[in-house]
């Protein structure tokens, strides 16, 4: 039940969730950059991430975006459910009424601002893990939970039978080197920072969650498939063409960026819930360039002839 390595090996996108100008969620768009990214390449993807915006979204609102999303689909890619938060019953009962039955996983974020112990945050994800019908996924991301997840951690929790693997974005290499070393087979490992993908799929993981492969879908999916294939330098020449692109994406906020590059690209409105606000226009006047180099010939459509 838990090896998903096969399945999830690869390209995996965080997908954004687009709004209207009223706030409203846009499923729409949402089809859009579903069909940009599946056509772009990527492997799977994961609905209802940080980059999803899902701390300003309702529980209704979640579960109709896991709804919809599983929908446009339709069994092309295997699909990922995120739900995660400080709260371990919550999080259960969020669980609970998501439609896992057509999800390979669910992506849990360790708690934030409460700051748990190891053994806090081991029992949080044992109890998840206990309670969810399919498998949990870690995820390590100490820039926005303030708290890491140890190396001993996660390798205490990859005993668990329902704990299937974990997205790591603590941006330790040493720490990423341990658990890759003293994993055990089936244990899925993956990036979740796309400006360290390259070096870590190098180094062992099986592939990463971007936030890129929003916008730039086949050139990213390219690159993760040539590192895992063996081909580093032809890797390594996609990446170095990235560079600039992911600096321009994470510039000021997740998803100020990728929203913005995805409404120069005509799939979405470039519309973000406070406490967020749109990309500034120096770093959006960059963006707009770079995506112009990167794909010269493209044609750009508004949101409302796509």
């Amino acid at each position: 039940m838990r090896n998903l390595i096969t399945t999830l090996s690869g390209t995996g996108v965080a997908l954004v969730t687009p709004f209207k100008a009223d706030l409203s969620v846009d499923e729409p768009a949402l089809a859009r950059v579903i069909e940009h990214v599946i056509s772009g390449g990527v492997e799977y993807i994961v609905t209802l991430g940080t980059t999803g915006e899902t701390p300003t979204i309702s529980r209704e609102e979640k579960i109709r975006i896991a709804r919809y999303t599983i929908e446009v689909v339709n069994h092309r890619v295997p699909v990922v459910i995120g739900a995660g938060g400080s709260d371990t019953r919550e999080v259960i009962r969020e669980i609970e009424k998501l439609p896992t039955d057509q999800a390979v996983a669910i992506l849990s974020a360790s708690p934030y601002y409460s700051k748990p112990s190891q053994e806090g945050i081991y029992q949080h994800y044992k109890a998840i893990a206990s309670a969810s019908p399919i498998p949990v996924l870690l995820y390590n991301v100490p820039g926005r939970t303030a708290r890491n997840v140890d190396a001993g951690t996660v390798l205490r929790l990859s005993e668990l039978s329902n704990i299937a693997g974990i997205k790591e974005a603590g941006g330790d290499m040493a720490q990423c080197a341990l658990i890759l070393r003293d994993r055990p087979s089936d244990f899925l490992i993956v990036s979740g920072d796309d400006a360290l993908a390259f070096p870590q799929i190098a180094m062992g993981m099986d592939g990463v969650i971007s936030v890129a492969a929003n916008s730039y879908p086949q050139a990213f999916s390219n690159m993760v498939r040539a590192a895992l294939n063996g081909d580093l330098k032809k890797a390594k020449k996609i990446n170095d063409g990235l560079i600039e692109g992911y600096e321009l994406l994470f510039a000021e906020n997740n998803p100020a960026g990728v929203k913005a590059a995805l409404a120069e690209l005509g799939l979405i409105e470039n519309v973000v819930r406070l406490p967020l606000v749109p990309l500034s226009k120096v770093y959006h006047d960059k963006l707009q360039k770079y995506l112009l180099s990167l794909t010269p010939n493209a044609k750009r459509l508004t949101p409302s002839n796509a």
